[in-house]
């Protein structure tokens, strides 16, 4: 059996959480026998990894060229895997041409329609309550997933808003969040005492983590700083823009101090870990990891979204208030830190653990290969999206073909 991935991007594990995601689905793919191409018209650069060395081979194939139809013909996947919906949008009508057969998967990684609307809203007004979730971008989203054959949905939230809010049909979603192998255990994470300082982490090019540094930096630094005058605050992530990077300042204690080569390493020795995160879709790769290692969060309820099941939480806050109080009780606090850290710990116990999602994701991609037609006839409005898309992608694609020639 053959998978072809085409991707956004050459995976980077180290720097985005979307990075880890693909490869626990190379690994599950594998896990089951099959040999794996990844092909995408992206460059890779020092922080991609190296898919040679996990038996996968890479393709670097060209968009809007027909080269692409005589590639996928030659190779003959048994599976497609579109590592989100921009990249269905630009090869989908291409595979559905040239591999009919094959089941088509689309990771949808977060919602990209939802993050945007988010933004959108509280760049505007401030007010998430105003947001428009009935946008263009969240038709060309959802015309995406009606295309496919399933898409991998990996937060909760998301979800319920897919088959409640737009009344999509449950047999082509699929609730695939991270993963664990095994839970983490208690002896082997940090003290409180053994900690300090606080600390964040993510991907610099992206907006909702720009975001959440420029608010830190202005609201809420300034404010934990005059209650903890020795604190300091860590802020790691590649890609930092320049405005980011003129926000490092020894004396205030707010530190820029780029890429993180060991996730763990950082988070293992920060006592606390602040996200503000404003807006934003999806699970927050950052959160996952702080409850991994054992390092307690004090987030928002966008930050938290799907993330901690049915959990009752005390460390989510919605106003700059709030976060301010929750980050020095929490960094001030041994009992309440480690009332934190075991919610964590707990909520990785049961929700995250791969000895439970890998099982289902591998049982329905092997029902689906063997009733992929029946599938498709129950998703009839699939297929005409499928067929009036193909019309004009096929065009649009060809048209740009000749212009660039």
């Amino acid at each position: 059996m053959k998978l072809l991935i085409l991707g956004h991007t050459i995976p980077e594990p180290t720097t985005t959480a979307a990075g880890s995601r693909m490869l626990q689905l190379i690994a599950l793919f594998q896990e089951e026998g099959y040999t794996i191409h990844f092909a995408t018209s992206a460059l890779q650069n020092p922080r991609s990894v190296d898919l040679n060395s996990i038996d996968v081979t890479l393709d670097i194939i060209q968009l809007n060229h027909s080269s692409f139809d005589s590639y996928i013909t030659d190779l003959g996947p048994d599976v497609v895997l579109y590592d989100r919906f921009v990249i269905e949008e630009h090869y989908g009508w291409r595979v559905a041409q040239c591999c009919p057969s094959a089941l088509r998967i689309l990771d949808t990684e977060d919602l990209h329609f939802l993050r945007k609307a988010r933004e959108l809203s509280i760049k505007s007004s401030g007010d998430l309550s105003l947001v428009d979730l009935y946008t263009d971008a969240s038709k060309r989203e959802i015309a995406s997933i009606m295309r496919c054959d399933l898409s991998l949905i990996i937060s909760s939230y998301e979800m319920n808003l897919l088959t409640e809010t737009f009344c999509i049909s449950n047999s082509i979603l699929h609730y695939l969040p991270f993963m664990l192998e095994e839970s983490p255990k208690f002896p082997e994470l940090k003290s409180f005492d053994e900690r300090e300082g606080f600390m964040t982490i993510g991907n610099l090019f992206h907006a909702p983590n720009i975001d959440s540094v420029l608010y830190l930096k202005k609201y809420i630094w300034p404010e934990i700083r005059k209650q903890l005058p020795t604190v300091r605050l860590s802020i790691y992530g590649n890609y930092a823009p320049q405005q980011i990077n003129e926000l490092h300042n020894e004396k205030e204690g707010f530190l820029i101090k780029g890429w993180a080569s060991s996730v763990k390493e950082v988070m293992s020795a920060a006592k606390v870990c602040l996200a503000p995160l404003r807006f934003g879709a999806g699970l927050k790769g950052k959160l996952f990891d702080a409850m991994i290692y054992g390092v307690p969060v004090v987030t928002t309820s966008i930050g938290g979204e799907g993330l901690y099941g049915d959990k009752k939480l005390e460390f989510l806050a919605n106003t700059t208030e709030e976060f301010i109080q929750l980050s020095v009780s929490l960094y001030n606090s041994e009992s309440l830190w480690e009332k934190n850290q075991g919610i964590g710990l707990q909520v990785l116990k049961d929700n995250y653990l791969k000895s439970y999602h890998a099982p289902k994701f591998k049982n329905l991609i092997s029902t689906l290969m063997n009733s992929i037609d029946v599938h498709r006839t129950q998703n009839f409005m699939g297929q005409v999206l499928q067929h009036q898309t193909m019309q004009a992608t096929r065009y649009m694609s060809k048209w740009i073909e000749e212009k660039n020639k």
